[in-house]
């Protein structure tokens, strides 16, 4: 009688990804949407009521307030489409998440004289977004 040790294959369903990787897209996802809620909001203001922010003087990057309002709101809802996308597993999302997030942090460097806690805070959240969504992997069927 023979005492070999089956081998396992590489497809063997005790082989599997690690459960972070879903669990990260899923974070990665939820900080895009918020994020482009937040820049929603962000832009809603600078549009409507731009005396609500104030710039500092003479800053080399200053622009107009409702050009900044309406790039928030874009890059808003961009990001709230790619997050829902993200979150059905669509692989072009994760692409378009990361290159919304990197456009984000510039517009976000841009606007730091008129938000200058706001904008850090959304840099960060980006900086996230960017880690979660470039460690994803697709869970095998």
């Amino acid at each position: 009688m023979s005492t070999q040790i089956p081998s396992r294959s590489t497809t063997s369903s005790d082989e599997r990804d690690s459960p972070w990787a879903s669990g990260l897209t899923v974070v990665a996802a939820t900080f895009l949407i918020i994020a482009g809620v937040w820049h929603i909001i962000a832009g809603f203001a600078a549009v409507v009521h731009d005396k609500v922010y104030l710039a500092t003087p003479q800053y080399i990057y200053s622009f107009d307030l409702t050009a900044w309002g309406w790039i928030h709101i874009l890059l808003g809802v961009l990001e709230i489409v790619a997050g829902f996308a993200v979150l059905k597993g669509q692989t072009w999302a994760r692409v378009v998440g990361i290159v919304l997030a990197c456009l984000s942090m510039i517009a976000n460097f841009g606007f730091l004289p008129y938000y200058p806690l706001w904008s850090l805070l959304i840099i960060a959240l980006d900086i996230g977004i960017n880690c979660a969504l470039a460690t994803y992997r697709r869970q095998p069927a």
